[in-house]
């Protein structure tokens, strides 16, 4: 019998997840809220057959429902876990960032401690494919990961409802909203937690012309972060998000006394310019010390996933594993305190970007 999500919040990042939960065929979408009229119509037209309900505490109210996703904008993902906990503890995936301030640790701690269901928060660039094949030969191709590099060049922030992802206030800062996934690939990949951080970013093209109830954005377009884990590598990353003309979105180095590995993550097939041909390839290329010589692979991706969002496939690997966790088949492979930790390295990048300072971590901050 097919696993039956409610979804709350069905902006671009929901539809792309309603996507790929239409190719699953254990997963069917029967409840979904979306405030907004225009995303709730295209919601509706991606999943027939989901109650379209006016309230969290309503899709909660229906029986059917056994999972939940979050994917609203990220200033209410803490207290639409906190409405979930207080009425029906549902396994839950909640898309990143999992809070937007240091002044929500508190919060997260307690949800943390006492929901009794699985929450699962979404970091998809962990099941890229050509990301997953570095992580998963990461360790036999570098002998011990000494320096990683993340470096991601794309297209500006896009459009969306009630153009929240404007404003710091409302994403937490570039460095949460567009940079945890990569705080939490360091995590991830170097099996370590950070022990200080030192950033420099701002805005310096994107947005500026731009004015939303006679604001200007503040949102930042540019960066980069340096961090010091506790194991003694060290990782790196570099943000441009003026730079869609570029053959790769996201690249991945990671480097130690045995030899280097990369991988080349080409970004959505439907931004690149059709004069160019098909979009390229993802590819993981191994660069061994000795003998000296890098071999290059290929990492195709199914070309429906493709279709099915922005993220190299990544949505529907990621909902397969959650699906595991829902039927009791597997663990929560991100938990909240990888959330936690994602975003705590994104507001530390931010304040020492604007203070100029370098930040350190308290022993399991």
């Amino acid at each position: 019998m097919a696993v039956r999500y409610g979804v709350i919040g069905c902006g671009m990042m929901g539809q792309e997840h309603l996507r790929n939960l239409a190719l699953l065929p254990d997963a069917e979408v029967v409840a979904i809220f979306e405030p907004d009229a225009g995303m709730r119509a295209r919601a509706a037209e991606l999943s027939p057959n989901a109650r379209l309900v006016g309230s969290v505490a309503e899709l909660l109210a229906i029986e059917a429902v056994d999972c939940l996703l979050i994917a609203s904008p990220n200033h209410f993902h803490l207290a639409q876990l906190e409405e979930i906990a207080a009425i029906r503890s549902l396994p839950v995936m909640v898309e990143k960032p999992l809070f937007t301030s240091l002044d929500d640790t508190a919060r997260i701690e307690t949800l943390r401690q006492n929901y009794p269901a699985p929450i699962w928060v979404a970091m998809e660039y962990r099941y890229m494919p050509p990301v997953a094949r570095l992580i998963a030969e990461a360790e036999a191709a570098t002998g011990g990961i000494r320096m990683l590099t993340i470096r991601e060049h794309r297209f500006p922030f896009l459009t969306k409802v009630g153009d929240w992802n404007r404003f710091n206030s409302r994403t937490g800062g570039t460095m949460v909203e567009k940079c945890c996934h990569f705080f939490d690939l360091m995590r991830l990949i170097l099996k370590s937690d950070p022990v200080r951080i030192m950033a420099s970013g701002g805005q310096a093209v994107n947005h500026a012309d731009e004015r939303y109830d006679g604001l200007q954005p503040d949102i930042w377009d540019h960066g980069y972060a340096i961090v010091d884990f506790a194991s003694g590598a060290r990782a790196m990353l570099e943000l441009c998000m003026f730079a869609e003309g570029a053959r790769y979105q996201e690249e991945i180095s990671a480097v130690g006394p045995l030899g280097k590995i990369e991988c080349k993550v080409p970004g959505p097939g439907r931004f690149w310019p059709q004069h160019l041909g098909s979009p390229p390839v993802a590819k993981v290329i191994v660069s061994p010390r000795e003998p000296q010589g890098p071999r290059a692979i290929d990492i195709p991706v199914d070309r429906a996933l493709l279709d099915a969002g922005d993220h190299n496939g990544s949505t529907f690997y990621q909902h397969q594993r959650f699906l595991r966790v829902v039927r009791g088949d597997g663990p929560v492979e991100v938990t909240v305190d990888d959330g936690r930790w994602a975003v705590l390295m994104g507001l530390a990048a931010q304040q020492s970007s604007e203070t100029g300072q370098v930040l350190e971590f308290r022993s399991g901050a």
